[in-house]
């Protein structure tokens, strides 16, 4: 079992002026894998939650963001949903070397988006578990 390479990457938050702790895990997957600006994501998320009905739940760029509120700014964007896990059918794919296709990928895993371009993890941390970490879907360039 060989683990990813991981690269740390913001995605242009601390650039873009940002400071502190956030649960931004998205925006910064998203702005790394479309090679976008982190404050054009940070704002293209926020106004994609504020469209929202629900307005009570926590839904912010910042804050964290509803898995529903980033399936449709991607679709919105182009980006295709893979699947590589279904209820009951255990774990087949991991953040490991040699399971996910190459190219640039926002991927997935238990309450976490990171950014995989080219078999490499760009994200703050290495989130991959020594390559044990499962894999529930990547989103994927048109």
């Amino acid at each position: 079992m060989q683990q990813l390479l991981f690269q740390y990457n913001d995605g242009g938050r601390t650039a873009a002026g940002y400071r502190g702790k956030a649960r931004d895990c998205a925006t910064r997957a998203i702005a790394i894998a479309t090679q976008s600006s982190y404050e054009d994501i940070y704002r293209a998320l926020a106004e994609e939650a504020a469209a929202e009905e629900n307005a009570l739940r926590r839904n912010h760029p910042r804050t964290g963001l509803r898995k529903n509120t980033v399936k449709r700014y991607l679709g919105r964007i182009g980006w295709r949903w893979t699947a590589t896990m279904r209820i009951g059918s255990g774990c087949r794919i991991h953040l490991r070397s040699g399971e996910l296709p190459s190219g640039r990928l926002i991927v997935a895993v238990s309450k976490h988006l990171c950014a995989v371009i080219d078999g490499v993890i760009h994200d703050t941390h290495d989130c991959s578990r020594s390559g044990r970490r499962c894999v529930y879907g990547y989103w994927s360039a048109p």
